[in-house]
C-alpha cells in the first residue's frame, strides 16, 4: 500500500511538471503517461473531461451554486483501485475539511466557498463558511459516488476511505438551498 501511495505521488509531480511545461509552451496540456518502476501504478490525467469507459476514474467537482463557480470534469488514469482522498489530490483538486471532522467532511473545495463570501441564509442573514464544524444544512459541500455503469448516490464514507475502482466516478457537490440535488454528469 505504501508503495502505491509513493508511486501516486511521484506520478502527481510529472504530470503536474508535464502541466506546468505545457503552460509556459503556451498550449494545452496533454495527458502524459507517467514511468513507474515495474509493478507500481502508472497514474496520468486528462483535464476537462470524464474517463471513458474503465480507463480511470472520473472526478466531478461543481460549483455552479456558488457566484464564479465552474463544473469540472477530470479523468484520473489508472489501473488499480485508489481513494478518492488520494484521486482528488493527484488531480489538483485542493479539499479543506473542518476542525471538528477533519477531512472527513468536506468544508472547501479549491478555496470555495471563500471565507469571507456572504452566503444568503434561508432566514436572509448573511452566512460565512468558518470550517469549524458541521457546515450548514443549506450550503454544504456533499460527497457523491457512481459505480461503474450504475447511478450516482450519495457516498457512505469520506474522502481518505471511500475506494474507487477504474469505471467508477466520485463527485463533489457545493449545494445552496438544495440545488443542485444531485450530480448531472
Amino acid at each position: 500500500m505504501t508503495s502505491t501511495l509513493r508511486a501516486l505521488a511521484a506520478a502527481a509531480a510529472s504530470v503536474a511538471l508535464v502541466f506546468t511545461l505545457a503552460a509556459c509552451a503556451g498550449g494545452a496540456p496533454e495527458p502524459a503517461p507517467t514511468e513507474t518502476p515495474a509493478g507500481e501504478t502508472s497514474v496520468s490525467i486528462t483535464t476537462q473531461t470524464a474517463c471513458d469507459g474503465d480507463e480511470g476514474v472520473t472526478l466531478v467537482v461543481d460549483a455552479t451554486a456558488l457566484e464564479g463557480g465552474e463544473p469540472q470534469e477530470r479523468c484520473l488514469i489508472t489501473e488499480e483501485a485508489v481513494t478518492a482522498g488520494d484521486a482528488l489530490t493527484l488531480a489538483g483538486v485542493e479539499t479543506e475539511g473542518t476542525e471538528e471532522y477533519g477531512d472527513q467532511v468536506v468544508c472547501r473545495v479549491d478555496g470555495l466557498p471563500a471565507e469571507d463570501e456572504a452566503l444568503t441564509a434561508e432566514d436572509g442573514s448573511d452566512y460565512f463558511e468558518t470550517c469549524q464544524a458541521m457546515p450548514a444544512a443549506f450550503a454544504y459541500w456533499s460527497l457523491w459516488a457512481r459505480p461503474a455503469g450504475g447511478e450516482w448516490a450519495y457516498a457512505q464514507e469520506g474522502l481518505p476511505t471511500l475506494q474507487l475502482e477504474p469505471g467508477d466516478a466520485v463527485g463533489l457537490l457545493f449545494t445552496l438551498h438544495g440545488q443542485p440535488a444531485a450530480p448531472t454528469s
